[in-house]
């Protein structure tokens, strides 16, 4: 695929240009009128903008995420809160791992008899534990870092279910 001169020229953030967006990475975000802020037009997030730094923070988010601008594309900034984001995955890890466990140590102790037609619903219900705690989990990891995917299909959706 042939790259147009127009799409490697660097240029620096300035509220007068349009950007793909850098959360959804599906819209496009501009300087908002008589406001030093950029929106979305897609995600509908407002970022503040550090033209001195080249750098975009999300202020409608509880979780503080920001890029920096390197003239052709977004860098994430890492403001990761490590004892945060350690404590979200051992909570999550015992979300899924003490509940199937439970179940499963259940079953075990007080298995079905052998002749019984449903031999095989401790698994089945051991599994179904497990994905759906891990499904849970996987959705609250997702709402926490607001990954691009998971954002853009969070959008769409909304566009689906605001139509009707």
């Amino acid at each position: 695929m042939k790259r147009s001169p127009q799409s490697t020229i660097s240029r620096n953030l300035s509220y007068q240009e349009v950007y793909t967006c850098p959360i959804c990475r599906h819209g496009e975000i501009a300087g908002m009128t008589l406001m030093d802020a950029f929106a979305c037009n897609f995600c509908r997030h407002i970022f503040t903008a550090n033209l001195r730094e080249q750098s975009v923070q999300v202020v409608d988010n509880s979780h503080p995420l920001a890029w920096r601008w390197n003239g052709q594309a977004w860098r994430g900034l890492h403001q990761v809160d490590g004892d945060q984001t350690v404590l979200i995955w051992l909570i999550g890890l015992i979300l899924v791992v003490l509940p199937s466990a439970l179940v499963g140590l259940a079953s075990y102790m007080f298995p079905p008899l052998d002749d019984s037609p449903s031999n095989s619903v401790p698994l089945l219900w051991t599994s179904l534990t497990f994905c759906l705690h891990f499904i849970l989990v996987a959705w609250l990891v997702a709402e926490h870092h607001q990954f691009p995917l998971y954002v853009a299909c969070k959008v769409r959706l909304q566009g689906l279910t605001n139509r009707s």
